[in-house]
């Protein structure tokens, strides 16, 4: 498998180029598995009201799931580096009426641009593993959350024994470059993702960076035999 080098214009650039295919493809390579745990992220921030910041928003699904629960108590921002995303994401709040409820633009994770202490809480799916400075992105978050606020982190993770080890190195290595490159016409895109997961293997690599960034009771909740898992915390 080439490897791929990680500098953020080259993620960007495979974002923007597999913005067409990318819902379609999210669905079938973790067999509709994607829709169950973006659901069950968003319902630990249950209860949170006012404004919730969607961090790497991409086509905006997890904006959508953040307002399809507890919906009239909320408003949301999205925001994603990919321009391409951000339009995908757009059409689908124009079809499905939400743009009175969701925001998006686009934005540096690095250098969210709103002020300290505007927003209940923070959510990023599958976007964390993409960001290079990984902390430096969790402290941002945590900056515009006001005190008592809630970041919540859905990520790949590496189940570390077992048959569920095993299959998933196997799958992630060999067959979803294989499918993703071949329907989304962009093999970087594909071979990217397995090296992006490989690189933060442990949830004990993402426990950590949280509570480098200033988050306390964090909370781990591995799904699907810890292929991903949810993780959360509070700003004191």
């Amino acid at each position: 498998m080439k490897t791929y080098q990680f500098r953020p214009e080259s993620i960007r650039s495979l974002f923007n180029h597999i913005a067409p295919s990318y819902d379609f493809l999210n669905h079938l390579l973790s067999l509709r598995q994607d829709i169950y745990w973006r659901k069950r992220a968003v319902q630990e921030l249950k209860g949170f009201k006012g404004w919730i910041l969607d961090i790497a928003t991409g086509t905006g699904d997890g904006a959508i799931e953040l307002i399809k629960q507890d919906g009239p108590l909320r408003k949301v921002f999205g925001i994603d580096f990919s321009e391409p995303m951000i339009r995908r994401a757009q059409k689908k709040m124009t079809q499905k009426d939400l743009f009175k409820n969701i925001f998006l633009g686009l934005g540096d994770a690095l250098a969210l641009p709103f002020k300290e202490g505007i927003f209940s809480a923070a959510f990023i799916a599958f976007g964390l593993r993409n960001i290079m400075r990984k902390e430096e992105a969790l402290s941002e978050m945590v900056r515009v959350l006001k005190r008592g606020g809630k970041v919540v982190v859905l990520e790949f993770t590496f189940p570390q024994k077992g048959a569920m080890s095993w299959f998933f190195s196997f799958y992630i290595k060999k067959i979803l470059p294989r499918i993703g490159g071949l329907l989304s016409r962009n093999k970087g895109a594909y071979a990217y993702l397995p090296e992006s997961i490989l690189r933060f293997q442990k949830i004990e690599d993402y426990k950590d960076l949280m509570i480098g960034a200033g988050l306390v009771e964090i909370s781990v909740f591995p799904l699907t035999g810890g292929i991903v898992a949810i993780l959360s915390g509070i700003k004191p």
